[in-house]
């Protein structure tokens, strides 16, 4: 797997954003098959940072009505979310006018 495809798009939410301005811990959805060390990896490489600690987890599916049909149930898709915690006097500037 391409160190492209392991991230897939940074979370900005209100609570990513109080992680990134009080512990220097960035929130991604990542790639399902995507482990610690390979998220490590692409972090540092691609916003050339140094990482300090890795925290993953998977969200699971949600209960959604169909928008069609009212009365069938669906489920919204299981993710990856990484928290990636950088090392002291390292930030990320693509997020930081967020």
């Amino acid at each position: 797997m391409d160190i492209r495809d392991v991230i897939i798009r940074p979370l900005i939410t209100e609570k990513a954003l109080n992680y990134r301005d009080f512990h220097r811990t960035y929130v991604f959805e990542v790639h399902p098959d995507a482990n610690k060390s390979m998220i490590k990896e692409a972090v540092e490489k691609l916003f050339n940072v140094k990482v300090e600690k890795v925290r993953t987890l998977i969200v699971k599916p949600k209960p959604r009505r169909n928008i069609r049909n009212r009365r069938k149930m669906g489920y919204t898709k299981a993710w990856k979310k990484a928290y990636v915690k950088l090392k002291e006097g390292y930030s990320i500037d693509v997020l930081k006018g967020v």
